[in-house]
């Protein structure tokens, strides 16, 4: 299937690994001109560096974090100055910390939220007057399967990315009639960085290995594996692209059947 996405401009947040650089780096084998973003210089270049070395499209590698105020601002202006323009944005952010509700105090709370809600609204107010522009414009949010099912441990993701989603499916009703188009994915387990801290985290809860929490891990999961990015990234660049022009509010999960619920 042609996703229609030759020439298209993208901004990718969280894009130096797992989920975000799966995404950055089929988007650009796809044919759009991808700026990835992260807060990490060093491998954000390396991520730009690998997805050159398998394709020829235009890339440009855009370092800060979406947590701190001023820089959604910066992410999209200087993505259209390098490409003239904004089709897609995936906003992308790493999750917040493990651990028990009563372990957490107001600082913690607070820059959760920045990191995981605020960071994401002010990029998508941010890119409004570009996407208005566009004629295939999306947003895609990245967000968890918890929002569904709350994950043990893990308060703080499961409150926050709830409110991302909220925020995806009000902009869906809101900016419809812009032409532009909303959805978020809800990412079940996925070999990246992140889940394997907290399987190490778990290991060290229950005095098991690494190896003995991912394999009950996958035992949850009715295809009996682990998902790999690559996979969310297939589902992730076909929501952006106009092949999906007309599914907009949708909360899908890749998650491999781990969510029990029916909706």
């Amino acid at each position: 299937m042609d996703l229609h996405l030759q020439g298209k401009v993208a901004l990718v947040t969280g894009a130096s690994r797992g989920l975000g650089f799966a995404t950055a780096h089929l988007l650009a084998q796809e044919g759009a001109k991808v700026a990835l973003n992260s807060r990490n210089i060093v491998k954000l270049n390396e991520a730009v560096l690998l997805i050159k070395q398998d394709t020829s499209t235009e890339l440009i590698a855009i370092p800060g974090d979406v947590a701190d105020q001023g820089i959604a601002d910066s992410l999209i202006q200087q993505t259209v100055q390098a490409f003239g323009g904004l089709d897609i944005l995936v906003a992308n952010a790493g999750g917040p910390q493990s651990g028990p509700f009563e372990s957490f105090d107001d600082e913690t709370w607070e820059k959760a939220v920045q990191g995981n809600f605020l960071g994401q609204m002010r990029l998508i107010r941010a890119a409004l007057p570009y996407l208005r522009r566009s004629n295939a414009a999306s947003v895609l949010t990245i967000t968890s399967y918890s929002v569904r099912q709350p994950i043990s441990n893990l308060v703080l993701s499961n409150s926050i990315r709830a409110a991302t989603v909220g925020l995806t499916k009000s902009l869906a009703l809101e900016l419809g009639h812009d032409k532009i188009r909303f959805n978020s994915i809800l990412p079940g387990t996925t070999e990246t960085d992140r889940i394997k801290n907290l399987l190490i985290s778990r290991a060290q809860a229950n005095h098991t290995t690494v190896e003995e929490e991912m394999r009950k891990q996958a035992e949850e999961i009715p295809l009996g594996r682990i998902a790999q990015p690559e996979e969310f990234a297939n589902a992730a660049v076909f929501l952006v692209s106009p092949a999906a022009s007309y599914i907009t509010g949708t909360m899908l999960t890749v998650d491999g059947g781990l969510v029990k619920g029916t909706f």
